[in-house]
């Protein structure tokens, strides 16, 4: 009876700690893909933004602008799509042979794309709804960002597949139960010596699982920031590669005419077509800046320093020292963590003066951001995810997260042992 009584709390047990560790696990996952959509759909508006800034006639610019969009492409399943405000299909890549149709006249597809359009008259924003997934054919869930195209009535939009999701529910229900399993297992056999030694051993092997479970849920996030870096670092050289040497040749051309037929209208042309160049230019330093692998992390902070205070016009006095070449791994997150902190800071910490350390002694490496703004409930902000994102970059790699906030003076900072980076 005694033995039945533990195995029934060691399974309520059990289960609520894989609850638990779905539910911290689940809010990473989707704002990482909210970001991923956010800064895709960035991407998409840039190229086509100096389009609906130009003063050609409109059914031009949208012929345009519909070519360019086709051609952005990121993988498989990665796309644009255009829809008009009335739910005429623009475009749609994958599915051509729906481009032209109004699927709002359709009761199948009108259901599903009528919270799209709300949301895009709306504003913009996510969708979460089912959607056909081009490789397989199936509905499967996936999260959407739109948003409007000014003056147009156009709602442009993008998804990313979210049946990872479903995919690490599964995986961590079934490593559940196969913890849960085992713990009752070695109750059995551990109840014939007695009901303290079932009691001791009942203990450790909760402790097991529990530390087993912990490790499972960090490798699966430094999977994730893995994979989003990855991803960044592929668009940073697709928008290099692809999109960057249209536009110069796009440049030439327009620089070619000017020269050869002086006139204002080409003139506005070779401006805007700079414009975009260099806003495009930006996105991808943004994504993967490219001193980070050619000259280390001290160039690359000394480069993002430089542009944030140009930015936000917030005195920035930096204390950055040269270091050995770190791994790929340990470099982008801290160029990730302070890219992060210097952006909460221009966002919300309303300061004159921002200090930017990296310091190295014997123990370790320490990068801090310290402003004189106007502070935080340090507690209350341990919750939120910006915080949250910092703290998982830092503790992947086997480092601490130091925070204090006061009016006048903020402080947050990333500490790595040397064995993290040596």
């Amino acid at each position: 009876m005694t033995s039945a009584g533990i195995a029934w709390m060691l399974n309520q047990r059990a289960r609520v700690l894989a609850d638990l560790h779905l539910q911290a696990v689940e809010p990473v996952l989707l704002a990482a893909r909210r970001a991923e959509l956010q800064g895709k759909l960035n991407v998409g508006r840039s190229s086509i933004a100096h389009l609906v800034r130009d003063g050609m006639p409109e059914r031009e610019a949208q012929r345009q602008a519909l070519t360019i969009l086709r051609r952005l492409e990121f993988g498989h399943d990665g796309f644009f799509f255009v829809f008009s405000f009335d739910g005429q299909v623009l475009l749609d890549p994958r599915e051509p042979e729906l481009e032209g149709r109004n699927l709002l006249t359709q009761p199948d597809t009108g259901r599903r794309i009528e919270p799209l359009l709300a949301q895009a008259r709306a504003g913009g924003g996510y969708v979460q709804l089912p959607w056909r997934r081009p490789s397989s054919g199936q509905l499967e869930p996936q999260l959407v960002y739109v948003e409007p195209i000014a003056g147009w009535e156009w709602m442009l939009g993008t998804g990313a597949f979210v049946d990872e999701l479903e995919a690490a529910r599964t995986r961590m229900e079934l490593a559940t139960e196969a913890a849960l399993v085992d713990t009752l297992g070695r109750l059995a056999a551990l109840a014939l010596l007695g009901l303290l030694t079932l009691a001791a051993g009942a203990l450790f092997v909760n402790v097991s699982e529990q530390r087993k479970a912990d490790a499972r849920l960090r490798q699966l996030a430094a999977q994730l920031v893995r994979s989003q870096e990855d991803e960044r670092a592929r668009v940073a050289r697709e928008l290099h590669d692809g999109v960057t040497q249209s536009l110069v040749s796009v440049k030439f051309l327009a620089e070619s005419a000017a020269a050869a037929q002086p006139s204002p209208q080409l003139e506005a042309v070779v401006t805007r077509l700079r414009e975009v160049l260099g806003e495009v230019r930006l996105i991808a330093h943004d994504l993967r800046p490219p001193l980070l692998d050619d000259l280390g992390l001290a160039r690359a902070l000394e480069q993002l320093g430089r542009e944030w205070q140009a930015r936000s016009g917030v005195a920035l006095h930096m204390e950055l020292v040269e270091l050995p070449r770190l791994p790929e791994t340990v470099a982008t997150a801290l160029f990730r963590f302070a890219q992060e902190a210097l952006g909460n800071v221009e966002r919300h910490a309303i300061a004159n003066h921002v200090r930017l350390v990296m310091q190295v002694d014997g123990a370790g490496l320490l990068l801090g951001i310290e402003d004189d703004g106007i502070g935080f409930d340090v507690v209350a902000a341990r919750q939120g995810l910006g915080l949250l994102h910092l703290r998982e970059r830092i503790e992947n790699l086997g480092g601490q997260l130091q925070l204090e906030s006061r009016a006048g003076h903020t402080r947050v900072a990333a500490y790595l042992p040397r064995t993290a980076w040596t």
